[in-house]
């Protein structure tokens, strides 16, 4: 399966001189704005209601964090059993959304969020050449290990996209952090995004996956200026004087379309590089097409606090607080600049902006400065793929039903099945379906009811060679489950014939093992009844099978259906009828919280009654297979099932 890429946004100049920012705490889309990393506290005081980064407050509140905090008892053990020359407190590591990616969370999109540590001390990201340009391919650049001026030394960085609502038309917001070992003097970063899968080996220092057009994907534009494929960006930020005074974003074009195209959605703003200046490829600065703020930004103040992982320095000492200006946090509105990549090129809410993301350091403000230190390509919007699974992967053209279900589920992602040779009994939405024929089965994920297609997995439910079933002879084969006993029962119609039974146990209804050998017992009559008792105390597994394997007097062997047992004890009483359409025989299920008697009435479409059965069920499951249908034409039946004083109601479907 392939990954399914989206659509993407991007992120636009915005010289003060034309467009204002905002440098003063903010809540955007409920996430604070602050320079601050705690959930439900904004601008020096507690309050509830705003998301961020992390969350200080034990108790959960209104306001969430954005973060995966799992494991941070174990990294900050880790950093205070660490000695020289601090292996763990130098390594790299990150945390991905505390959510699912895609999440609805109070009312808000969260689409992705991730933190990441970078490598500290000696670092090994780092661009060592001295040359290094935003403007030149990744495989031009030089990576290595060295170490580098404390101000351009990125000890983590973050990034959060949300909307401000639950729906394609609520703005889309992007939100940035990064932390630098040193405040002193100015700080100049980039944020870099691709659509490719670009990567970086530290090995060899080289850079690998990057795009086909000098090194980038560039964006392309219809004669109208219309987009009609999205590109590489890059988000340059500078800070003077713990203040955002600039913010700047460039598309990676086509030196041509940058002097011919007149672009729908935004303007060029006069800017171009790329790695020389004859470059046929390069960054084109672009300004949006109304004015007015933006995007915000600001430094921290002193003894923020540095989050639950605590801060690594340069030095790999730990610091519980950063300084002032150390943390540095913005955020940009890319609805408001018309960039949202659902009303730019007609994306679903689940458009995602980018693929992957490099986070780096400036020597000047320069957007041609040298390069220094940088987070190597991280993804971004990897909701987990749909992968299936099933209890009973093969099965008999005769009857059987087996359950496919999907194993990774993500609570808010829609599944839709369909098959192409097989049949689905019941719903085709869920985690999970029933099916009674052997097939191919398809489920295609959706992260939201409404958005496009985004992953699919393929299973194949095989055809079992070994069908026979017992007939005519073998009826009212049926099981029961209580206090890790399974007794098996079942009657034989002509005892003459049968030389003896092969009990047989499986733990995935495909490989079977003998239990044990029930040799036929003599009988004046013909109608004999046989059982057996299973002891599976210490059976680590979900379900368990049986099936008999009979051999008679004509030294055939036949084999009957398989019996699935769940092995959970139900807690309230139900009754299932598998497989359903109904061919021959049926399964009927009874989970049932006490000992108690049972009643079956069997309905036709008129109304009258063709079938009544008494029995008994034991505390536990039960399991009835029954051909009280065989001879009846096929159409609509309904069985009413009476379990002590409860009533349940089926609807059977009879094919032939």
């Amino acid at each position: 399966m392939k990954r399914i890429l989206h659509f993407v946004f991007f992120l636009l100049v915005c010289p003060v001189t034309l467009f204002s920012q905002i440098t003063t705490p903010v809540i955007k889309a409920r996430f604070g704005v602050d320079a601050d990393l705690r959930a439900n506290y904004f601008n020096g005081l507690v309050q509830t209601g705003n998301d961020d980064w992390f969350n200080l407050i034990a108790a959960d509140t209104s306001g969430k964090y954005v973060i995966d905090t799992t494991g941070v008892a174990a990294v900050l053990a880790g950093y205070l059993t660490d000695v020289s020359p601090w292996p763990k407190r130098m390594a790299s590591f990150f945390r991905s959304m505390s959510k699912p990616p895609f999440s609805i969370v109070n009312n808000r999109l969260w689409l992705d969020a991730i933190f990441v540590r970078d490598y500290h001390g000696n670092d090994t990201t780092v661009f060592t050449s001295g040359s290094d340009k935003n403007g030149m391919s990744p495989d031009d650049w030089t990576g290595g290990i060295q170490s580098i001026p404390d101000k351009n030394d990125i000890l983590d960085m973050f990034v959060h996209i949300r909307r401000a609502g639950p729906n394609s038309t609520d703005s889309l917001w992007m939100f940035g952090g990064l932390s630098l070992d040193n405040t002193t003097g100015n700080r100049y970063f980039d944020f870099e995004m691709y659509q490719t899968d670009i990567y970086y080996d530290r090995v060899s220092g080289n850079w690998y996956g990057y795009g086909p057009d000098a090194g980038h994907t560039s964006w392309k534009f219809d004669t109208s200026g219309n987009i009609t494929t999205p590109g590489d960006i890059i988000f340059s930020a500078v800070y003077q004087s713990s203040t955002l005074t600039n913010i700047e974003a460039r598309i990676w074009v086509k030196k041509t379309d940058w002097q011919t195209v007149v672009p729908a959605a935004f303007n060029w703003s006069g800017q171009f590089d790329g790695a020389i200046a004859a470059a046929q490829y390069g960054y084109a600065s672009i300004l949006p097409k109304t004015a007015g703020a933006f995007y915000t930004g600001l430094g921290c103040t002193n003894n923020t606090w540095a989050g639950p992982f605590q801060l690594v320095l340069q030095n790999n000492s730990l610091a519980a607080n950063y300084i002032k200006d150390q943390f540095m946090e913005f955020s940009v509105n890319l609805s408001k600049l018309g960039l949202d990549p659902v009303g730019l090129l007609g994306g679903d809410v689940c458009g995602t902006p980018f693929n992957r993301i490099v986070v780096k350091t400036r020597a000047s403000a320069s957007f041609t400065a040298e390069l220094k230190d940088f987070v190597a390509p991280t993804d971004l919007f990897l909701a987990p793929r749909v992968q299936v699974d099933t209890d009973i992967p093969m099965l008999c053209d005769t009857g059987g039903i087996s359950h496919i279900y999907v194993i990774n589920p993500v609570a808010t992602s829609v599944y839709n099945w369909s098959t192409l040779n097989g049949h689905i009994v019941g719903s085709t939405t869920g985690t999970s379906i029933t099916v009674d024929t052997p097939g191919i089965y398809i489920v295609t994920q959706y992260l939201q009811a409404g958005c496009s297609a985004y992953a699919t997995d393929t299973i194949e439910i095989g055809r079992l060679v070994v069908c026979n079933v017992l007939e005519n002879n073998l009826v009212d084969f049926r099981a029961v489950l209580n206090n890790n006993l399974v007794r098996l029962n079942w009657t034989v119609l002509d005892n003459r014939v049968v030389s003896y039974f092969d009990i047989e146990r499986s733990t995935d209804a495909v490989n079977f093992a003998v239990l044990d050998r029930v040799f036929a017992q003599p009988s004046h009559n013909p109608v004999a009844e046989y059982s057996y008792t299973d002891n599976i105390s210490g059976l680590a597994t979900r379900n368990v099978y049986y099936r008999i394997r009979m051999k008679d007097s004509s030294n055939s062997d036949k084999y009957s259906t398989i019996i699935n047992i769940p092995l959970a004890v139900p807690v309230r009483n139900n009754v299932t009828i598998m497989p359903n359409p109904v061919k021959d025989l049926f399964q009927l299920q009874i989970s049932s919280v006490n000992d108690s008697p049972v009643d079956i009435h069997i309905y036709d479409q008129t109304g009258r009654i063709v079938t009544v059965l008494s029995m008994n069920v034991q505390k536990g499951n039960n399991v009835f297979t029954l051909d009280n249908l065989l001879d009846k034409p096929r159409g609509v039946y309904q069985a009413v099932v009476s379990v002590g004083a409860e009533i349940f109601i089926q609807k059977i479907l009879l094919i032939r």
